[in-house]
């Protein structure tokens, strides 16, 4: 990554982004230090202009941003920062600098995908997910068929409580054999999106 520093007198943007949520948290400044020691740490700093020194974000509240990637952008004077952040990031407490909740529980959803595709690849021992993939595809299509009736069953004679907890072994199920299948949710996503139109 080759930042172009000098084009705004030593400081360049960095737009901080939760990486579960997407939600844009705040928007700060970095100059080469920051950036090293940004890299170097895993935890944001920045070069605070009223301050005149880096500041590394949570140093006084312990709500630091737990960096996850670091982009630039095309014209190499951006940068895109994609952190988990600890605790609400806005010195008010909100948890992002425009006052919106830092929530998108469809987003968890990712998440469980690229959990499930890492036991794929390492295959832990004592794991449920693990001994569903080492059953093979039958096994895993045979799960998703049943979590499907109990499903169906709660849908139409049980509990609102049942219902979502059947619906969530069939979401999970279903991610499991997607996997399996080398597909994910980005697929369905797709293929909705297409018949959307």
């Amino acid at each position: 990554m080759n930042i172009d520093f000098q084009k705004s007198n030593g400081l360049v943007p960095a737009i901080i982004q939760d990486e579960m949520t997407s939600k844009v948290l705040m928007l700060g400044y970095m100059n080469e230090q920051a950036l090293t020691k940004t890299q170097e740490s895993g935890q944001v700093t920045f070069f605070s202009r009223s301050k005149n020194r880096l500041w590394t974000k949570g140093e006084e509240s312990g709500n630091f941003l737990n960096v996850v990637s670091i982009k630039s952008d095309c014209d190499n004077d951006t940068l895109l920062i994609k952190v988990k952040p600890v605790g609400p990031v806005c010195h008010t407490g909100a948890d992002t600098c425009w006052g919106e909740k830092n929530e998108a529980d469809v987003a968890f959803l990712k998440y469980l995908q690229d959990f499930i595709t890492i036991r794929f690849n390492e295959m832990p021992e004592g794991s449920y997910t693990t001994s569903l993939f080492k059953k093979g595809v039958n096994r895993m299509a045979q799960k998703v068929g049943e979590e499907a009736v109990e499903t169906v069953i709660e849908a139409t004679n049980g509990t609102e409580e049942g219902f979502i907890y059947e619906a969530s072994d069939l979401i999970f199920h279903l991610i499991v054999l997607l996997t399996s299948k080398g597909y994910s949710l980005d697929d369905l996503a797709r293929e909705l999106k297409k018949r959307h139109k």
